[in-house]
């Protein structure tokens, strides 16, 4: 069993707005960097070989908490395709986003863009990645990744409420298995300093 510790980016200007980002490359904002850093990452986190999203939002979360982590495209977030840049009010105001529609769990996708399963599917390689190479990781990613690696180690279908809402400024340890299953330990462990 190998040890993961996940974590979301810091604040943007577009989660303040309640935009979509998705694959936009948003950077932190100004309140997110003063945010970020508050947080302090458990005593372990430097024994741990850390990997970053490559978007500017995690990237920048990464450095501002004292690490030098590696690329890792895979934890890229969900694409949300022709919603990018959309509030979800206004989808769900104009009817593109419907209720028959978020039932679709694992298999909802914007039009154009991913679902939770497209990015299961990327992460699944990835986890066994850190299975075989076994040393304890860590990881900035993003809320879209976190809650479909959460749904691979719960079982959750993304259609009922889950068990642990995953909550920002937390991070979450999974264990990961010899085969790449994850599982998980702790979920939203605060990393406000005091």
């Amino acid at each position: 069993m190998t040890d993961l510790i996940i974590l979301r980016h810091g604040p943007t200007a577009w989660n303040a707005a309640g935009r979509i980002q998705g694959s936009v490359d948003e950077p932190l904002s100004d309140a997110g960097r003063v945010r970020v850093a508050t947080w302090r990452l458990p005593a372990d986190a430097p024994a741990y070989r850390w990997v970053a999203s490559p978007k500017r939002r995690a990237w920048e979360t990464a450095q501002l908490l004292g690490l030098a982590p590696e690329p890792e495209p895979r934890l890229v977030e969900m694409n949300w395709g022709d919603w990018e840049g959309r509030l979800l009010d206004e989808l769900r105001a104009s009817g593109a986003l419907t209720a028959e529609r978020e039932r679709l769990g694992l298999d909802f996708h914007a039009p154009g863009g991913e679902s939770p399963r497209d990015v299961q599917n990327r992460l699944k390689p990835w986890l066994a990645e850190i299975a075989v190479d076994g040393r304890p990781t860590g990881a900035v990613a993003h809320n879209g990744v976190m809650r479909a690696l959460y749904a691979l180690a719960t079982g959750w279908d993304m259609v009922a409420k889950p068990a642990h809402r995953l909550t920002d400024g937390c991070f979450h340890r999974f264990r990961i298995a010899a085969d790449g299953t994850p599982s998980v330990v702790a979920m939203n462990v605060p990393m406000v300093g005091e």
